[in-house]
């Protein structure tokens, strides 16, 4: 192998590894974060009502940073410097109508709070408090848009240790908010420390963005935004994150704390999803770059590799989760106000939503296949869309039989036919994947999640005496030693070390 061709790999496996280093440290104080609000608030009618106005950062964060906007401005910024256009002109002609849209939003979110809460949740039993929080955590629709807008270009110009700390200048912020202010002002203190964090994600990109793009100069003209192409991309991040609105709207009729059963086990829940989705995060730029340029081979090779790695990292967390549940809740939340029954609601829920972890991952490997052509398909909103009715539906059968448990298994259901039907609509002008040889790679590994899963469960009496962190560390270990083993033994040796291998073409 020549050094221009190890080059490129080197260059992703640094990336790789900074960007999981930094989303791992920002999940840890994620988690901090979460035992934090627990403690102090509990599970209570008060702590969901501050969920319902986070749905704003929940709903604004998958559309303006982890998702649409970065669908859109990637191989927009990419296709443009192909061209032969200068990064920072592209950046000058699209910030300034991009952060006026932001701050138009940021004003209507806040105008509209009582709206919001009575279509999010009606059954509420304070929506005042509920209102009042939304009105600040509505500051986080402008932070997160330029957020999202600087880490697009910086991961444009291959820059990704800035983006990827934005978390844990997010989780800083609240947690230092939190602390200072002991919760003086009750709930509402966490609700401003989210807006403080949130201030604080644009901070920590400003000075690499002015280093390696610099500020943007008046009367440039370049590529502009098109709201065509981001309104099938805005519309599947929506529709994706109504699958939230469901769940808020279908607990807000159980008893008080089921909203927060749900978001304490999906918080817990998605840290491996996030994780598995690292390397698709880092190689998207390179996949927009091979697309553009037709090197289908390449992409379909990386696309291939993605859902090989994701899929290895949550089938394995599942069964852990699965098996688990009860102590990871314990070891992470019952301290203070959480309580041993908040955690057995909180562990049942969880156990449900880990179902669906699989499909969440492949949504998101595959999700951005359709946004690196030339006009964004309109299909994964559609395939989304059947997702929510299937979640709607199944909210509504469940909820009363398994409470929020049900909520969740209906998020499983209804995200797991999306993926299915994503993995269906791969064809020409996009990427057709050689689905039976994916089929075979995705069979091993969840036979050999299924194999550790069941050691495990049978073993687990045995760590029942321990500590509780030695439990689960135990646990994680044992699971992992039994998925790997499996796995190259039944032949998923060469999948598992996929990652590790050089790639031919597309990384000039």
């Amino acid at each position: 192998m020549t050094r221009a061709a190890k080059r490129p790999r080197s260059r992703l496996v640094r990336a790789t590894s900074l960007t999981m280093l930094l989303t791992a440290l920002g999940s840890l104080l994620g988690f901090a974060r979460d035992l934090l609000v627990a403690g102090i608030f509990g599970a209570t009618a008060n702590t969901d009502a501050f969920l319902v106005a986070w749905t704003i950062p929940e709903t604004a964060a998958p559309l303006l940073i982890e998702g649409a906007l970065a669908f859109l401005l990637i191989p927009l910024f990419s296709r443009a410097v192909a061209d032969g256009q200068g990064l920072r002109d592209v950046v000058s002609a699209t910030l300034p109508r991009a952060a006026t849209a932001f701050l138009l939003l940021t004003a209507l979110t806040a105008l509209g709070a009582p709206l919001i809460v009575a279509v999010l949740a009606p059954g509420m039993s304070d929506p005042e408090l509920a209102a009042q929080c939304t009105r600040i955590t509505s500051v986080t629709v402008l932070a997160f848009g330029l957020t999202g807008y600087l880490s697009a270009a910086l991961r444009t110009r291959q820059v990704f240790g800035p983006p990827a700390a934005i978390y844990v200048a997010y989780n800083l912020g609240i947690i230092a908010f939190v602390l200072t202010a002991e919760g003086s002002r009750g709930v509402t203190t966490v609700a401003w420390g989210v807006a403080v964090g949130a201030l604080l994600m644009v901070a920590v990109q400003v000075p690499a963005f002015v280093r390696h793009i610099g500020l943007p100069r008046r009367g440039a003209t370049a590529t502009a935004i098109s709201l065509v192409a981001f309104a099938p991309i805005a519309s599947f991040t929506l529709i994706r994150q109504g699958q939230v609105f469901v769940e808020r709207f279908a607990a807000s009729h159980l008893p008080a704390g089921s909203i927060s059963y749900l978001n304490y086990a999906q918080k817990i829940a998605q840290v491996p999803m996030v994780v598995s989705l690292i390397v698709a995060t880092v190689s998207f730029p390179a996949l927009a770059r091979c697309i553009s340029k037709r090197d289908y081979d390449t992409a379909r090779r990386r696309i291939r590799e993605d859902l090989v790695v994701a899929g290895s990292v949550v089938l394995a967390s599942t069964v852990f989760l699965l098996v688990y549940a009860p102590d990871v809740v314990r070891l992470l939340l019952e301290h203070g106000a959480f309580t041993a029954a908040d955690t057995a609601e909180t562990a049942w829920s969880m156990r449900l939503y880990s179902l669906g972890l699989l499909a969440q991952a492949v949504v998101g490997v595959i999700c951005r296949v359709y946004y690196c052509a030339d006009k964004p398909s309109w299909f994964p909103a559609a395939a989304m869309g059947a997702g929510l009715a299937v979640t709607t539906v199944a909210a509504v059968l469940l909820a009363p039989v398994l409470g929020a448990g049900g909520i969740a298994l209906a998020n499983a259901l209804g995200i797991t036919l999306t993926a299915v039907l994503l993995l269906g609509g791969l064809r020409a002008p996009f990427i057709e994947l050689p689905m039976k040889e994916l089929a075979v790679s995705m069979g091993r590994l969840v036979l050999a999640a299924a194999v550790a899963g069941g050691v495990a469960w049978v073993l687990r009496p045995a760590f029942s005496g321990l500590p509780l962190i030695v439990t689960v560390i135990s646990g994680v270990a044992l699971v992992t030693a039994i998925f790997v083993l499996t796995a190259v033994l039944i032949g998923s040796k060469d999948d598992l070390t996929a990652m590790l291998r050089p790639q031919k073409g597309g990384q000039r």
